[in-house]
């Protein structure tokens, strides 16, 4: 962001360098602490459950369609899912809705914690209405699962094949006993050279299980599976494409009333998750590859959509400016097109910012209370690739104008941290009032979420900046004029 000293960037870009290796994503603790011996009422059973793990990008997505009952006497409103320790502080973007009404929106969830000794923690979810005896309603749940897909072989030649590696169980975790279940895993093609068989007599319809069928595999069916039962197996499967994944994204949105602009600055840290080169990096090869364009596990590049009106836009990295970038403005959406300096293999990282501006109109609206203003903005832009980007932490900070107050802000983002505070720029006077907020393991179909921010800006705070630079420059001129007016020169002595 451009009103920001340089001497300030360095000093936050040199501080968030030596901690964005630190900023893995950790699941936060919950308030609510139980014990180990905690165990979920047995007050609902799932009557058919199927699991859909989707792997054509480069991080699991998961969907548990599932109809539940309530088998208690009394109405129940909350539903556990269990996951283990090692796996929860993976899992993002977990969502709950209602699969016969949509349109109702999410259902609240937080995690349960429990103590150090406890292998397992849960999700739990609330049900908007508590279910009544021996009632059922369908639920779907979705939530993606970052940094669990691993290269095998982990090392292979710059013009290889890659294969991914993923583990799961194939029994679906539930709390609850599951009288009828299945578990699809859909594969980007129908290169999947190694999978794990159970017997058939796991499987109630006595066939080969999982069955194949073109890219996608079915475990089960699986009757009367007890709560917590699990089945670990492992698919490996083609991926060859890069594994992107941001360990740290730093968002800025600085709104300026006078100037009618919002300015957008973006940090980010990427690694490539994918297998590592065998051996050294051949830039002839590479050149030879590029001419045939044949599909590579190297990140080569990437595209921000952006804003429509978006101008003035700007790709650094620790080296400098980067001119191999192209913007191109649209009347429906612009795109700013990078080129990082060098192909991104497997375990390799790039780090690099991005910025520019845009109408501040296209944003902003003032309500008909008065002096309270909207904003809407998205809460995730970034780049759009095929094969997705995950994001294991996000730091979004919203700059607004000096004297704003009564700051409220609404997404349906999952955050896990938000503060308010001052930020002090150039010509401040107590620093303009700033929304820092924080979520962790996102993914990039979280681009279309919106944050609106409102907050009260009377015309008078319009006006402090103006007034204190004009009392400074009087200041000055007075000053200069009680400085100028003293006699400082040495006179004659008088003679006795």
């Amino acid at each position: 962001m451009r009103s920001i000293s340089f001497l300030a960037g360095c000093i936050a870009a040199a501080s968030s360098f030596a901690s964005a290796e630190l900023n893995q994503s950790k699941p936060l603790l919950s308030k609510q602490v139980l014990p180990s011996t905690f165990t979920p009422p047995q007050v609902f059973k799932n009557n058919n459950l199927v699991k859909n793990i989707n792997l054509d990008k480069a991080y699991p997505r998961e969907t548990i369609n599932v109809i539940i009952e309530n088998i208690d006497s009394k109405p129940q409103s909350e539903y556990y899912l269990p996951f283990e320790t090692s796996l929860i502080s993976k899992i993002g973007g977990f969502e709950v809705r209602d699969k016969k009404a949509a349109e109702k929106g999410i259902f609240k969830v937080e995690v349960v914690g429990f103590d150090a000794e406890s292998s397992t923690e849960f999700y739990k979810v609330t049900l908007p209405e508590p279910l009544a005896p021996n009632a059922q309603q369908t639920l779907s749940i979705a939530y993606s699962v970052l940094s669990s897909l691993h290269p095998v072989p982990a090392q292979i030649a710059q013009s290889d094949k890659q294969y991914l590696q993923y583990t799961f169980s194939a029994y679906t975790s539930s709390a609850y006993v599951t009288e009828k279940q299945r578990t699809k895993v859909k594969f980007p093609n129908s290169d999947v050279p190694d999978y794990t068989s159970l017997p058939s007599e796991l499987n109630d319809e006595q066939k080969a299980d999982p069955q194949k069928q073109g890219a996608t595999l079915t475990y089960g069916l699986y009757n009367n599976v007890p709560a917590g039962a699990l089945q670990p197996v492992s698919v490996r499967y083609e991926f060859t494409k890069p594994v992107t994944h941001a360990t740290l994204l730093e968002r800025d949105m600085e709104v300026s009333h006078w100037g009618g602009n919002l300015a957008s600055e973006e940090r980010y840290w990427l690694v490539n998750q994918g297998a590592g080169l065998k051996n050294h990096f051949s830039r002839v090869e590479w050149q030879k590859q590029s001419y045939m364009n044949p599909p590579t596990f190297a990140l080569k590049g990437l595209n921000l959509p952006l804003h429509p009106g978006a101008v003035d836009p700007y790709f650094t990295d620790d080296i400098g400016n980067v001119s191999t970038s192209k913007f191109r403005p649209g009347k429906r959406e612009a795109l700013l097109e990078l080129k990082p300096r060098y192909p991104v293999f497997g375990t390799w990282k790039y780090s690099f910012r991005v910025g520019w501006n845009a109408d501040l109109s296209s944003y902003l609206r003032k309500l008909s209370a008065g002096e309270t203003y909207a904003l809407k903005v998205p809460f995730l832009e970034g780049p759009r690739a095929g094969e997705g980007i995950s994001y294991g932490r996000v730091n979004l900070r919203v700059i607004l104008p000096e004297g704003a107050t009564n700051v409220k802000f609404s997404t349906t983002v999952p955050i896990v941290e938000n503060s308010t505070s001052l930020h002090k720029t150039f010509m401040d006077t107590l620093g303009r009032t700033t929304l820092s907020l924080t979520a962790i393991n996102l993914v990039d179909e979280f681009r279309d979420r919106d944050l609106i921010v409102t907050y009260d800006y009377p015309w008078t705070a319009g006006y402090r900046k103006p007034v204190v630079i004009t009392l400074g420059m009087f200041a000055l001129f007075a000053s200069i004029w009680v400085l100028g007016s003293i006699d400082t020169s040495i006179g004659k002595s008088k003679k006795a």
